[in-house]
């Protein structure tokens, strides 16, 4: 099959991909509003993130081998709609409890979508599904970026169940756009039909040259995960930035993730995803260390904004190709793949939030040595992978 496919094919899988950033960002600047007008604290408000991530982990684990057998299109109406039914439920509870329950439903079903668009790209790009990875993922990141703004922007004009009431409404026009438009690249036959998890998961990791990259994967989201939590105490606590000012470092960072998708998807097909992936970790590397070597040293902030920001593009660089040289070693498992990566993805970075605590100091200290952590680890990972498989040569 082509690797160029039509354009609104991407756009249909990445407007998918970006329910999951949606359902997270959105609602952030209305924690404070929710404790308040639920009766509860906001530290019960913000354990409905944590349900959120956990719940999608495990859908994931449970999703990802009903698309290999059951086919993606009708996993993808069916999370599609659950979504928009969870998202209009949480619009009207009146309990922290019953916002909690609703969230992890609207999780379970965010994740049954997400996890059929890798299985879809990897179909139809084949040897360039690092290419089509990267198209999804720079069009999706444009959902993290907006996501806050949008969400304060709601608040401002309305309450916060307006936010659930425009989660649910975007999701229903993009389940009206799948049920029309979104194709069927999963053939079921009596043979994949009948749901196999285990089996599914020992193809995936019996695989021995599947686990450096998958390994690679799983670190990746460590130090992105390490990022996102400790990034509104450096900037807005440590450094004093104003809320205006940390949008706009948020924006470019989320920028440099959009830029590395592009300059993948030029480069990919030519130079292969491990040339592209190891370039990557070049630069992480060398970013990662000037991140920590500014912080021990106290530096101001613009140069912590500069090491972040090539370490961010780094970090897109390696997930992107790392994800699709998995899913190319697993074309009939590409559903178990996904889950495997959601699920190993979610679970490291469940870990960032507790190893900040543990380590915090009341410096960003902590946060670039995690960081650069995750990075040394992507590393090993690297040098496992090449002894375990010959190394990929730029045609593949």
């Amino acid at each position: 099959m082509s690797h160029k496919p039509a354009g609104w094919v991407i756009l249909l899988l990445a407007s998918i991909v970006a329910t999951t950033p949606l359902a997270i960002d959105m609602y952030l600047p209305a924690m404070p509003l929710m404790a308040q007008q639920l009766d509860t604290t906001i530290g019960m408000v913000q354990q409905s993130l944590s349900i959120f991530l956990a719940f999608f982990g495990v859908s994931m684990l449970i999703c990802g081998p009903l698309a290999d057998s059951l086919g993606r299109r009708p996993l993808a109406i069916f999370g599609l709609t659950g979504f928009v039914l969870a998202s209009i439920a949480l619009s009207l509870v009146s309990s922290i409890e019953w916002f909690l329950a609703w969230r992890a439903v609207q999780a379970l079903c965010g994740a049954a979508a997400t996890v059929v668009v890798p299985g879809i790209v990897r179909h139809i790009y084949q040897e360039h599904t690092a290419k089509g990875m990267s198209y999804v993922s720079m069009i999706m990141m444009l959902a993290p970026l907006l996501a806050p703004a949008i969400g304060s922007g709601i608040l401002w004009l309305a309450n916060w169940q307006m936010i659930f009431v425009a989660l649910a409404s975007y999701a229903l026009l993009i389940l009206l756009l799948s049920w029309r438009y979104l194709p069927e690249t999963k053939t079921v036959t009596a043979h994949t039909a009948k749901p196999s998890f285990l089996s599914g998961y020992k193809v995936v990791f019996s695989n021995a040259s599947a686990r450096p990259d998958i390994a690679t994967s799983m670190f990746a989201s460590f130090s992105f995960f390490c990022f996102l939590t400790a990034v509104p105490f450096v900037y807005i606590k440590f450094f004093g930035v104003n809320e205006q000012q940390f949008s706009v470092l948020f924006g470019v960072n989320v920028a440099m993730l959009m830029l590395a998708n592009f300059i993948n998807s030029r480069l990919v097909v030519r130079l292969g995803p491990q040339r592209m992936l190891r370039a990557g970790l070049a630069v992480a590397v060398v970013s990662a260390s000037a991140l920590a070597l500014f912080n021990f040293w106290n530096f101001d902030l613009v140069y912590t904004v500069l090491s972040i920001a090539p370490l961010m593009a780094s970090l897109g660089l390696i997930a992107t190709n790392a994800d699709a040289m998995i899913l190319m070693k697993f074309p009939d498992n590409s559903g178990t793949a996904t889950a495997v990566i959601g699920t190993l993805r979610f679970g490291i970075g469940s870990l960032s939030g507790p190893l900040l605590a543990l380590f915090y100091n009341g410096t960003p200290l902590p946060f670039a040595l995690l960081m650069l952590s995750g990075v040394l680890c992507i590393a090993v990972s690297q040098l496992w992978h090449k002894t375990t498989v010959p190394a990929v040569t730029a045609a593949d």
